[in-house]
């Protein structure tokens, strides 16, 4: 659990400034679940730069109430978490000498989101909260105010979980948070787990992760994992202190992190990918009299690949899907091995290929749509799908017929500006394995929508 905290200050000596207003909101890597945002009066000058800076003067702050008046709350909402801010030394300094005043030793583990951001986004021009965000097209309400930079720390914060894919963050807190074994309020981890998709993570006491694994329904997941009495799932729920999990708003970008984490990671309970995913191809040749001619082979022996699949049956299955579709001939694809015409052209679902009466350039012109149907060979797109909550989409960028990475936005510009969705991409290996996990995806289940990307 984190707090996400912002503070302004009346500025003037070190440790002599006093707080004018505070923002925390309690958020649990996905969500705020709980939040406290108050002006303060601090009983003494606030510097002159800091009112043209902030906007905030003595005189909106002769009745907000005193530090001591909100400690309590600050200590409540804090509580077990840890604290996350950018420059996150200066807000805790302060909030310690704040504290330190009323006599109260206020201790909490912290995250400064600058040294994240100078870890995972290492191209960035600057590293200060209002420039970082604009380069990442996060938009920011009340720069300066407390509540309005809280607001943009999580979502740089959400981005900089995204990006981790080492996952440096989580076992650190873990590390931090974890002590001894688990009692049995934490046994019940999966009371806290959501009904969601997304990318779980099971953690030993020293936070590393020892099995991970998506799931179009994390609970559900997670529970059946701890109520099985097989050997390996008894070892892995005595030794996992923690699950956290990351959601994707979609099982596309759920499968590709799986794969990825998996090969990047090597949780000791978990069963790590083959090699290569897929063992057979659709292939495309010039057929004697002129067609394009789809045909399945072992993926070695292709010369022009298609799709790839994981074995024969499911290639014969979508090679037959497509031929219907897009009224190919059976006997040209090889499904039916009819000495003349094929049956489809008996019952006008193929229009001659097969006893050569239809124009070749014609049916050749439906082949070539047949396979660039869900096909990112070649392409520059941005595949777009739901996101992780309400107003938010994911993209999943491809260039050359090769993934890039994928990304959440809720602006528009954040897609139709390159530099920009770049920049909120987290970077994904495009391996062949990569192609396929997402072209089989594309074959049996839809997306909201696939843009060309013209640069």
């Amino acid at each position: 659990m984190y707090a996400i905290l912002d503070i302004e200050t009346t500025g003037g000596k070190f440790n002599e400034e006093g707080i004018t207003e505070i923002a925390i909101h309690k958020f649990d890597g996905q969500k705020v679940v709980d939040k406290f945002i108050s002006l303060v009066n601090p009983e003494r000058e606030i510097q002159p730069f800091v009112v043209k800076l902030t906007g905030i003067n003595s005189k909106m702050l002769r009745t907000a109430p005193k530090f001591y008046e909100v400690a309590k709350r600050i200590i409540e909402i804090t509580e077990d978490t840890v604290i996350v801010a950018h420059n996150a030394q200066f807000d805790y300094r302060i909030l310690r000498t704040e504290f330190r005043r009323l006599g109260y030793n206020f201790e909490r583990k912290t995250l400064c989101t600058v040294d994240l951001s100078k870890l995972l986004l290492p191209d960035a021009e600057s590293y200060s909260l209002g420039k970082l965000v604009r380069s990442l097209g996060i938009p920011v309400s009340d720069r300066h105010r407390a509540n309005g930079d809280a607001l943009a720390t999580i979502k740089l914060f959400k981005l900089l979980l995204a990006k981790d894919s080492e996952k440096i963050i989580i076992k650190d807190t873990i590390r931090k948070e974890t002590q001894g074994e688990l009692s049995e309020k934490q046994l019940d981890i999966v009371r806290d787990l959501p009904n969601k998709t997304g990318v779980f993570y099971m953690h030993d006491k020293d936070g590393e992760i020892i099995h991970l694994s998506k799931s179009n329904d994390i609970k559900k997941r997670v529970n059946h994992i701890f109520t099985k009495t097989n050997t390996k799932s008894r070892k892995l729920t005595k030794d996992t202190k923690k699950v956290t999990f990351e959601l994707t708003g979609n099982e596309l970008i759920a499968i590709l992190k799986e794969h990825e984490e998996l090969l990047k990671l090597r949780p000791k309970y978990s069963t790590i990918p083959k090699k290569r995913m897929y063992s057979h191809a659709i292939c495309k040749r010039v057929n004697e009299n002129g067609y394009f001619a789809l045909d399945i082979k072992p993926y070695r022996e292709c010369k022009e690949t298609i799709w790839l699949f994981n074995g024969v049956f499911s290639a014969k299955n979508y090679l037959y899907k497509i031929t219907k579709e897009f009224q190919l001939c059976e006997k040209v694809n090889g499904i039916s091995e009819a000495r003349n015409n094929c049956s489809g052209y008996d019952n006008n679902t193929c229009n001659g290929a097969c006893n050569n009466k239809e124009s070749i350039e014609e049916y050749n012109k439906r082949v070539i749509a047949a396979t660039t149907q869900n096909s990112i060979k070649g392409k520059k797109v941005i595949v777009v799908d739901k996101g992780r909550e309400i107003g938010e989409q994911s993209a999943i960028l491809i260039k050359n017929g090769s993934l890039v990475g994928f990304g959440f936005y809720d602006l528009n510009y954040q897609i139709n500006n390159i530099h920009i969705l770049e920049s909120i991409i987290t970077p994904m290996n495009g391996t062949l394995d990569a192609n396929y996990l997402i072209e089989s995806y594309l074959r049996k289940k839809r997306v909201l929508k696939i843009i060309e990307i013209n640069e």
